[in-house]
């Protein structure tokens, strides 16, 4: 089916499920809706309850109902954290009272005092809530996110020693886990950076000897920060190289064929954690390799893109009550349809980005139809955090607004992107 039709198809879909569009706000009132919450709910939370001001870095924990008891500190987090409030003052959303740079700066330096590893290169997985290393593996998800902190906090506030660190890690990264043989990068590592190739237990992000979709998206997404900054050659031919290897294994053209892992030499992997695909890493990916080949100075893929995002509207979306359903399996109905913030949040950024490129009706439908579900279900309306997984039709299933997997990243990020595109 071309494109068009399908797209003139949801559009019909939407109208005669009777969406209420007509009444509901535009899209440049909910931007202002969105940025009057970033700046007097979203980030104040963020700043209130999670900056460990004693001991340094983020204490993440929010049940949704009262509890907060962090346990430890974990790589990823503590990282987008630092993210989220460099990225807060960029945009200028900070007052005399909420320093966001000076909120990040508490991540900032835990991360070098109490992660990095100074012998060996590198950023540990866990420490305790004083800094305590609790688990030394590396993992190149998690160092992708120290990357990826570290050029936000030096656009922040300019400091070039993070910008230093950043390409410290870059180099590291490509001594000990780029594979020279195959392309791409291996994940797991020992403290000394052993490769971890057995499926064990030790990997915990991913699968343990195999390349995951997860880590070369947000690899992606990393360099492309790092290039925007550096202008580096090396980083120029990783980013180049991650973007071609995600198009090709990970997000082909045919959509339907995405999946999660594949083995080092590029052949497909079986087993049920490697079955299917997430649409919202389907949607994240497409919007982020647009803006790495912006980067990069390349033509971008919008065919690539597009059909991305037409497939998860297709198959994944939720045309009746709104919300990006979590995962399906080929070009077939969705089969997991609980709904999960970051998902949720990264159909806006492309919802957004395709907006922005071009008018479409389905398009606009579509974000309307999501904003309006998850101010409706998703979003505590007291504080403005989204809740964590909801069902399909909107019922809390996992109310948590904090914890080791969820910090002010996702949400963020998509509010902050909806907000430049579509103010007034």
């Amino acid at each position: 089916m071309r494109m068009s039709l399908k797209l003139n198809c949801l559009l019909w879909l939407v109208l005669a499920c009777g969406t209420g569009i007509g009444q509901a706000a535009s899209l440049p009132e909910y931007a202002a809706t969105f940025k009057q919450q970033l700046r007097e709910k979203i980030m104040p939370y963020w700043h209130n309850t999670a900056v460990d001001r004693a001991k340094g870095g983020y204490l993440l924990a929010d049940d949704g109902s009262g509890g907060r008891q962090a346990r430890d500190k974990q790589l990823v987090t503590q990282s987008r954290m630092v993210w989220g409030f460099s990225h807060a003052h960029v945009k200028g959303l900070g007052t005399n009272n909420l320093n966001y740079l000076r909120s990040a700066e508490y991540g900032y330096r835990f991360l070098l005092e109490h992660f990095r590893d100074k012998d060996n290169g590198g950023y540990f997985w866990t420490t305790d809530l004083d800094g305590k290393v609790l688990n030394d593996s590396k993992i190149l998800y998690g160092q992708c996110f120290v990357i990826y902190a570290m050029v936000e906090f030096y656009r922040a506030g300019g400091d070039r020693k993070a910008l230093e660190h950043a390409m410290e890690l870059f180099h590291v990264i490509q001594k000990n886990a780029h594979d020279a043989k195959n392309k791409g990068w291996i994940e797991h590592f020992t403290k000394d950076w052993q490769p971890i190739l057995a499926n064990d237990g030790r990997a915990i992000v991913e699968r343990g000897g195999c390349k995951s979709a997860n880590t070369h998206l947000h690899w992606m997404e990393a360099l492309t920060e790092l290039y925007m900054v550096t202008r580096d050659i090396e980083v120029k031919k990783a980013l180049e190289e991650a973007v071609e290897l995600n198009r090709q294994y990970f997000y082909p053209a045919n959509p339907g064929k995405s999946c999660f892992h594949r083995h080092l030499d590029w052949k497909p992997t079986t087993g049920p954690s490697s079955a299917g695909l997430s649409y919202g890493h389907n949607v994240e990916f497409a919007w982020l390799m647009i803006h790495a080949q912006n980067a990069l100075g390349e033509k971008p893929a919008w065919n690539h893109f597009y059909a991305h995002l037409d497939h998860a509207l297709k198959y994944g979306y939720d045309w009746v009550n709104g919300g990006l359903y979590y995962r399906g399996y080929d070009d077939k109905p969705a089969r997991v349809t609980d709904k999960v913030w970051w998902a949720e949040a990264e159909l806006i950024a492309a919802l957004s980005d395709a907006l922005q490129q071009k008018e479409n009706p389905a398009y606009r439908a579509a974000l309307t139809k999501q904003i309006e579900f998850l101010l409706q279900y998703q979003i505590d309306p007291s504080d403005g955090i989204w809740r964590d997984t909801v069902t399909a039709d909107g019922k809390p299933k996992t109310p948590a607004k904090a914890h080791n997997w969820k910090a002010n990243y996702h949400d963020v990020r998509a509010l902050m992107k909806f907000c430049e595109t579509f103010s007034r």
